[in-house]
């Protein structure tokens, strides 16, 4: 294949690419991404073989790139995957002082007094 036809494959394949992610709901990003975060990882063992047998300079460098990039990939998966999750998770509760497992309640009911009287 010819430049012309990579590059533009390339431009197509991101122009499809950003439609169908636009359009996934934020409940089926994380599972996508767990699936996205695999295929990413065998793309950066994938790179670090090329790396490894590269005898080429120029293979060397474009390998050593797809690592980088590879593994930068990887890790900003992992990063939205958490953050995705983080959302779902429901906010943690304070514990009460150790001698005291009444305290937080009268200060809730004294709070919400003064609150009423304003």
């Amino acid at each position: 294949m010819d430049g012309i036809a990579l590059l533009t494959i390339t431009v197509l394949a991101v122009f499809v690419g950003f439609e169908v992610v636009s359009k996934v709901s934020s409940t089926l990003h994380t599972p996508l991404m767990s699936g996205a975060n695999a295929i990413h990882g065998i793309i950066l063992v994938g790179a670090i073989i090329v790396a490894g047998q590269a005898s080429d300079p120029w293979v060397l460098a474009v390998a050593l790139l797809a690592v980088v990039l590879a593994t930068a990939n990887l890790v900003g998966g992992f990063v939205v995957t958490d953050r995705m999750l983080e959302m779902f998770r429901g906010r943690k509760r304070v514990a009460p002082p150790a001698g005291k497992p009444d305290a937080i309640k009268s200060e809730s009911r004294a709070s919400g007094s003064k609150e009423r009287m304003r």
